[in-house]
């Protein structure tokens, strides 16, 4: 029984409201304000026009005082249901943002301090047949973490090292400030008799040629009188239509006693369907069902999808060098995909919808991989559960992020030790879930520090990642590879000789390579952040790197107050959460010049973004299998922001985003140049088949005139990296001038995309002007553009958000021609008007 509606919200200020007298079921709460749960306190407000926006303008900071006061909830609820002897009531509270007291018809049922887990109550002998009235008190966080000692080295903010709950919510370097607080997720009330299903732990043994073991173990707990006690678990495989084939064994059942309080099962599967990346195969998903039995009857059900599959991560190769490579049922993979931070800031009230958007969106972009990252939630079940049906695998974090955290203090690190159980316990029976991972960069950070003399105490937080939580790990999942920290191993924890790496030398300018004790040196010039850095990387597994770009032009103009959207602007500056604003401006200045006004920037820093990107994973990718994955930083906002990601907050993708789908295509051809030198044409083959093909290699000059062209025949096996051709600028340039020329690599038969290379920067090419021609049509959801001399980076724009496009940002041949479908996330007919389309060359747009 849910209990999700008739909620109420009130504020009181600390040490004002009678707190007896509030959690009385008589109290009178009339004029309280309706609230929606699950969400906040934020959200509700803004519903009742309460606060403003706090994504408009400087509007955060103006609602900052609904962090400093004492929020209530409060519902009622009618229940009839009698309760037997042998039966238990439990009030369950999924989460609670953060420090809570729950009282059920006036009596106290306990605290809580802890945003990431459930809490649940036994309400037997309080629950009242017929009306029933919950109450619960949130403390703020400042009330709490008063007396708290603050000086310890935190950044962003000193008080959350103290807070169990989302460490974004106090602000990062892309998102504002803004502590929420409230009944995040479900709450409900569930009845059982006897004993309770308290955790199911399924996961693959081995994979033979026709057969998979699978093994389950089951924790009861027992709160009535014994009696003869079984579990029965099932697996069973349905395609989604209902459809079986014939000679396979689809449904796999067995049934056992308990041993005390457990018991342990083992299925055997014949001709198992295995679960893989999309990339790879098929997500094949069972249905797990574990069933609880005492004296024959049915009292407790366990359900979850279930992936049969077996994961490693490979340390070493055959010759002994050092290697951070997946390997997903026998097969290596490269792992490539993004960051993934919380959906909003707001966590609650984001829909399921939002999460399937934007997992759906990754996998058209041919991800393969997101990281949970360490400062935001383990996250909603909707997120795991369609990571395991799209194919996605996943790196957890948990959720401890730049700071030194208070593992001297017995409180805190019981607090820790219950979330880290729950969320194992949670997490470990999806098949997506590859890695966990202590932290996000504090032992990197503290032995920077320490090294610079800016930390001079110990390692607050290390019995945390190097003693807690591998020690429950080794009990409740030992299955999966727990790695300490992100980045972490080799010569200073983000060497790249070994484990994983964080390139910051692009972008934060930070000087590479290090070793342990030296002082961390930065370069902010345009070579020390320049995206060119990330050639010289050979790191075997990068799981952060990325630049900024502009959000698009319509989550810019919705949130940035009238007169304020151009070039420069306060307004514009305080969507950036990034000190140092220069280091875009030095990025950009090294690629497409420093822009001058709202329309060069967003277009500048757009294809600063986009071509970094390509530049950095086609690299990484080249050097496959010694680099065995790319992680950019990020995917998505939490606000409508200036940021790192390659999708705003109103789901619409920036240029990276249509570039990653072709640089993280399961093939790629691939051109490494650098001015000047030597052309060399790749072949990356992710897929388990080879590739038989024909690279087309043309030149033209930016009139459209052939200048050289060279057919390259390729067979790659399965799974490698291998360079196919060589050229000289000389031998393609024909004596023309390099910064006039394009080159584009193609498939003859089409099994990889279109890749467009120039051979000088932006900056320095010598683009002619160009009209573009525009039909539109609405009725079928198309615009066909028509470039007459070679067009840079053609961008559609519609006002809206949540609008797709089969591609954009692309670039035109001269006289040549694309139509592409626009679309809608939710299926929702797009408009067109307001529709505009651009070049960076295009001095005029002709729309017909």
């Amino acid at each position: 029984m849910k209990i999700n509606e008739n909620w109420k919200i009130q504020w009181f200020e600390p040490g004002q409201d009678n707190v007896l007298e509030v959690a009385d079921p008589d109290y009178i709460d009339h004029f309280w304000i309706s609230a929606k749960v699950p969400g906040d306190v934020h959200s509700t407000l803004i519903e009742k026009k309460i606060i403003d926006d706090p994504f408009v303008g400087h509007n955060d900071i103006k609602c900052r005082w609904v962090e400093e006061k004492v929020w209530w909830y409060r519902t009622e609820f009618h229940f009839a249901e009698k309760i037997e002897p042998e039966e238990r009531l439990y009030l369950i509270f999924e989460g609670l943002d953060t420090f809570a007291t729950i009282y059920l018809n006036g009596i106290e049922l306990g605290s809580t301090e802890n945003m990431f887990i459930a809490h649940t109550f036994d309400v037997t002998r309080e629950i009242r047949q017929g009306r029933n009235v919950i109450a619960v008190k949130f403390d703020p966080v400042s009330l709490r973490v008063k007396g708290k000692r603050q000086d310890f080295w935190s950044g962003f903010s000193k008080e959350r090292i103290w807070v169990r709950k989302a460490q974004m919510n106090f602000g990062w370097d892309w998102g504002p400030r803004l502590v929420t607080v409230g009944i995040w997720q479900d709450v409900r009330l569930e009845k059982k008799r006897y004993a309770k299903l308290e955790s199911v732990f399924a996961r693959t043994l081995a994979i033979g040629e026709n057969e998979a073991t699978v093994a389950v173990d089951v924790e009861v707990d027992f709160f009535g009188p014994h009696g003869a006690f079984e579990v029965e678990v099932s697996l069973t495989y349905d395609d989604g239509r209902g459809v079986h084939e014939v000679g396979r064994n689809e449904r796999v059942v067995q049934r056992t006693g308990l041993n005390g309080t457990s018991a342990h099962l083992i299925l055997e599967v014949k001709e198992p369907r295995l679960w893989w990346t999309h990339d790879l195969g098929t997500s094949h998903l069972y249905r797990l069902e574990v069933t609880l039995f005492k004296d024959g009857k049915a009292i407790d059900r366990y359900e979850q999808d279930f992936g049969i599959r077996m994961l490693e991560v490979r340390r070493t190769d055959e010759q002994g060098n050092a290697r951070f490579t997946f390997v997903l049922n026998g097969v290596e993979l490269f792992a490539k995909g993004a960051n993934w931070i919380p959906v909003d800031n707001f966590i609650g009230a984001a829909p399921d919808s939002r999460y399937v958007h934007l997992i759906r969106l990754a996998r058209k972009a041919n991800m393969n991989m997101l990281r949970v990252w360490g400062g935001g939630i383990y996250e909603k079940d909707v997120f795991y559960r369609e990571c395991d049906r799209q194919g996605i695998l996943v790196w957890q974090d948990f959720m401890f992020a730049c700071a030194l955290y208070p593992d001297f203090n017995r409180n805190f690190m019981a607090n820790v030790r219950e979330e880290v159980i729950q969320v194992v316990k949670r997490l470990r029976n999806y098949a997506c879930v590859a890695l966990w991972c202590g932290n996000n960069e504090n032992d990197w950070i503290y032995e920077q520090m320490k090294s610079s003399g800016e930390i001079t105490t110990p390692f607050y937080g290390e019995k945390i990642y190097h003693e807690l939580i591998p020690q429950i790990l080794a009990e409740l999942d030992p299955t999966r590879l727990y790695w300490p920290s992100s980045p972490y191993g080799g010569n200073d924890h983000n060497a790249a000789e070994e484990g994983d790496r964080h390139n910051w030398q692009v972008w934060h300018g930070k000087v590479e390579p290090r070793r342990f004790g030296e002082i961390p040196r930065v370069d902010y010039s345009v070579e020390g952040v320049s995206f060119k850095n990330f050639k010289k990387d050979t790191a075997k597994f990068v799981s952060e790197f990325g630049m900024h770009a502009a959000a698009n032009r319509y989550t810019l103009e919705r949130n940035i107050p009238q007169g304020k959207f151009f070039w420069g602007s306060d307004e514009m500056a305080y969507r950036n959460k990034d000190y140092h604003h220069q280091k875009g401006i030095l990025l950009m200045e090294g690629y497409t010049d420093v822009p001058h006004n709202l329309e060069e920037y967003l277009n500048f820093s757009m294809l600063t973004q986009a071509e970094g990107l390509k530049y950095g994973i086609e690299h990484y990718r080249r050097n496959k299998p010694s680099t065995s994955g790319a992680l950019f930083w990020q995917l998505n906002d939490c606000w409508p922001g200036t940021s790192w990601s390659v999708i705003d907050y109103y789901l619409l993708p920036k240029a990276a985003y249509y570039y990653a789908k072709k640089f993280f295509h399961p093939v790629l051809y691939s051109l490494d140049h650098e001015p000047g030198e030597v052309l060399n044409v790749w072949v990356v083959n992710d897929q388990l088949e080879d590739v038989e093909d024909t690279v087309l290699l043309h030149v033209y000059d930016f009139d459209g005139k052939p200048v050289f062209f060279r057919e390259i025949p390729v067979k790659v096996s399965a799974n490698v990296s291998v360079r196919v051709a060589r050229l000289t600028e000389e031998e393609i340039l024909q004596g023309r001038s390099a910064n006039q020329m394009v080159v584009c690599l193609r498939s003859a038969k089409g099994v990889a995309p279109d890749n467009f290379y120039y051979l000088r920067d932006q900056k320095e090419l010598g683009l002619p002007e160009t009209m573009l021609r525009v039909e539109a049509d609405e009725e079928r959801q198309c615009v066909t553009v028509f470039a007459e001399r070679l067009a840079r980076f053609v961008k559609i724009e519609l006002p809206g958000e949540m609008l797709t496009f089969s591609d954009n940002y692309f670039d035109l041949l001269p006289g040549t021609s694309r139509t592409i479908q626009i679309g809608h996330l939710e299926g929702k007919k797009v408009a067109f008007d307001g529709l505009r389309v651009s070049a960076l060359n295009a001095s005029r747009t002709e729309y017909v």
